[in-house]
């Protein structure tokens, strides 16, 4: 049965509080919540732990432990540690209750900026060599990119209701969509926007979908919870089984296909990442580093790097070759629901259920571009209590800009630079997966109600286009 296809509307985006089109300085900004909350035992008269922090020098130059902000890394920075710190006896200022929630997210989004001191002031923070530059459409393309053809007809298993739509990819060269389904892959046109086939995958359901950088090969990775799972390689002209590695005992979470395809890394619950050989079937090496479930794997586009990501937040990166750790990557402050490496293989994005969205430049594993509060929910009135705020999706496209979904039900297609281009709103259910067209001209996303919806980015339409 094809899935329904929803509308959605053009929403006008306003960008949050500590953007660089906003930027916030310590004077105008900072200074008088420290007066209000801090500067009784760390200013002029009183200086405990040897902080002052009444003038902007004093609190650059940090106490008798050291510096308490690290310009451009708010979670490595002591002042938003304990201001933050759920231990009342241990939070500063002590005794009191925690400061209110704009306060916080102002003093994180100057920290983030790079701590202006005052208006007129630029950032000192490193100039970093990131910014994208698009390879010609034609680099890599295959002579005659793979489109089904001729599939074996894949009956659907008959559901009490929809599923959610857990995972989604494009190929890189052809208008070729591949969307997860009960024991079944569906592929779509992109172009016609129609379903033309599927591939039978029995072990149930696909947790991850990734097609390989020529195109040729989907790699459909998942299973059935506290059961089983595996990884599955399919020929995308015949809708051929190529290979079936792993034998878990609970249902793959993460994965992905090297750029050579000669090796698939994928994971779960069992917190461990295993590497396993697609010629030779058999592990190769395992990464043990993680420390909560698996949620989400990538291969950088060059093949040298692999990045992985857990439930607790952590995020690593390692030697592709060898299993060798190469940077621990430690910003997001719970599960990372989304990886995805940008085309030239220079910027990494991470997105998390804490809400962020992160640009990694993967030389040194600076966050080069954050966005704290890339989905920010609305308040209803008379709502006090916290807000879903995390970011389910990533899903970078050719010329480097960067679809997310966000738990506020909207989809935001970021600029390479980070800068909000479109956003949409799914009305009806939460957006959880996304991918760009490989022409860049359309957006899709999958619904937690198993919608699929087609959005044309070429133009700007008013609604979404619907069957």
């Amino acid at each position: 049965m094809p899935l329904k296809v929803v509308i959605i509307s053009l929403l006008a985006f306003l960008p949050p509080i500590g953007w660089a089109s906003n930027p916030i300085h310590y004077q105008d900004d900072i200074k008088p919540i420290l007066r209000r909350h801090c500067l009784k035992c760390h200013g002029e008269d009183e200086q405990k732990a040897g902080l002052n922090m009444q003038q902007y020098q004093g609190l650059m130059k940090g106490g008798s432990g050291g510096p308490v902000v690290v310009a451009g890394r708010s979670s490595q920075s002591l002042l938003l540690e304990v201001i933050t710190e759920q231990d009342d006896e241990a939070r500063m200022p002590p005794n009191k209750p925690m400061l209110p929630e704009e306060e916080i997210k102002l003093i994180r989004n100057w920290i983030d900026q790079g701590v202006l001191e005052k208006a007129g002031d630029t950032s000192t923070l490193e100039i970093r060599d990131t910014g994208f530059v698009p390879s010609s459409n034609a680099e890599g393309k295959p002579t005659h990119p793979s489109m089904p053809s001729q599939l074996p007809k894949v009956a659907s298993p008959t559901t009490l209701r929809p599923l959610p739509i857990l995972a989604m990819a494009t190929s890189p060269w052809a208008p070729l969509l591949a969307v997860a389904a009960q024991e079944q892959v569906q592929l779509w046109h992109t172009q016609r926007e129609q379903a033309i086939g599927g591939l039978a995958f029995p072990e149930g359901l696909p947790q991850v979908l990734r097609f390989s950088r020529d195109g040729a090969v989907l790699m459909v990775a998942g299973g059935r919870p506290v059961e089983s799972g595996c990884v599955v390689l399919f020929e995308v002209s015949s809708g051929k089984r190529l290979a079936k590695l792993g034998d878990e005992l609970d249902a793959v979470l993460a994965g992905d296909l090297s750029p050579d395809q000669s090796l698939v890394a994928f994971g779960g619950s069992s917190d461990v990442v295993k590497v396993f050989s697609t010629s030779q079937g058999q592990e190769q090496y395992r990464l043990t580093q993680h420390s909560d479930w698996i949620t989400a794997i990538a291969f950088s586009p060059d093949g040298t790097t692999l990045a992985t990501a857990d439930r607790a937040g952590g995020l690593h990166l390692w030697d592709a070759a060898t299993g060798g750790i190469r940077l621990s990557l430690l910003e997001h402050e719970t599960s990372i629901r989304a990886l995805d490496w940008r085309s030239d293989s220079k910027v990494l994005a991470s997105a998390g259920e804490d809400g962020r969205v992160i640009w990694w430049d993967v030389k040194d594993g600076w966050p080069s571009i954050q966005r704290n509060e890339a989905h920010p929910p609305d308040r209803p009135e008379g709502h006090y209590g916290k807000l879903p705020n995390g970011v389910l999706a990533a899903r970078f496209g050719k010329q480097g800009h960067l679809a997310t979904a966000g738990r506020n039900q909207t989809i935001t297609l970021w600029s390479p630079i980070g800068d909000p281009l479109q956003s949409f709103a799914l009305e009806s259910a939460l957006p959880i997966s996304t991918a760009i067209a490989h022409d860049s001209s359309k957006l899709m996303v999958g619904g937690s109600d198993g919608s699929l919806t087609f959005w044309p980015l070429d133009e700007q339409p008013n609604t979404g286009r619907s069957e």
